[in-house]
């Protein structure tokens, strides 16, 4: 399936090889990466007190289903050192699940379209120079109007501008 689109982010240590380690594990593991974004260097969200990101966004191609994708995925951020302390805490990796073509998940362990998708301008910025497009299937707008619409004010850059 395409049209999945995934957020990668890490702010310890060597940032630009957590991404790039993660996108060659889910190429390997998860599905044919198809396209992903500019790396943007952000402020943090949730902990302001703490490393700033880096961030990338990518699609993917997968025959996997989301729950299954869900469990590479974690397994991937387990391989690159990710420990989970609590929300929003520095991490050598997170990725997350953005869309998943048109689905709608709603449960325990898994919410698709991701929940905070259009309050945070660090995941529409990357999503929407690769997925301009697309449509929310909950909020039925392309991720380019929720970006304009996004109140969030923390600063996002190209990485190394």
């Amino acid at each position: 399936m395409k049209g999945v689109y995934l957020l990668l982010g890490g702010n310890i240590g060597d940032r630009l090889f957590y991404l790039r380690s993660a996108i060659g594990k889910i190429g390997k593991g998860a599905g044919k990466v198809l396209q992903y974004s500019t790396i943007y260097e952000t402020a943090p969200w949730g902990m302001p007190d703490q490393p700033d990101f880096l961030n990338q966004a990518i699609e993917i191609e997968t025959s996997m289903p989301p729950r299954l994708l869900l469990q590479e995925l974690l397994a991937i951020e387990l391989a690159l050192g990710r420990e989970r302390h609590h929300k929003w805490y520095a991490r050598t990796i997170d990725i997350d699940i953005l869309l998943y073509a048109e689905q709608v998940i709603t449960s325990e362990d898994l919410v698709i379209p991701h929940p905070r998708l259009s309050f945070r301008r660090f995941g529409l910025t990357p999503l929407a120079e690769i997925a301009p497009q697309v449509i929310h299937p909950q909020l039925n707008k392309t991720i380019t109007t929720l970006l304009l619409e996004c109140e969030d004010t923390l600063e996002v850059k190209e990485y190394g501008k």
